[in-house]
């Protein structure tokens, strides 16, 4: 079994982000839970976890929340600034996201965090 802990940047009002923590416990698997509205990552932090999914910024945005439909759309940002509009705003950072290691996924479907196990 892979030692290396596991992360899991959670929001315990998405549904999806609830069903990744549960096929987690289900699995008997401690992980570290990050409630990432109560403790948003900087800038730096955005920055390695995209490194270790192979997205850029913008492709973790939640467009469906309102501050997107305010602030965002319809404009064209660069990656620094999209960086800026996630650590500003974390509700439009797409969640689950786990990580273990140098590797990480968006949990879109849930599911897809059993690859780190």
């Amino acid at each position: 079994m892979n030692d290396t802990p596991l992360r899991i940047y959670h929001n315990k009002r998405c549904s999806k982000s609830r069903a990744a923590c549960q096929l987690i416990a289900e699995r008997g698997i401690d992980a570290e839970i990050v409630d990432y509205l109560a403790t948003p990552p900087s800038r730096e932090e955005l920055r390695a976890l995209l490194d270790k999914l192979g997205l850029k910024p913008e492709e973790i945005v939640r467009r469906g929340e309102a501050v997107f439909k305010e602030h965002y759309a319809g404009r064209t940002l660069s990656d620094e600034e999209w960086l800026e509009a996630l650590a500003t705003h974390p509700i439009l950072i797409e969640r689950p996201i786990a990580v273990r290691g140098e590797r990480a996924v968006l949990g879109r479907p849930p599911e897809k965090v059993l690859e780190l196990l």
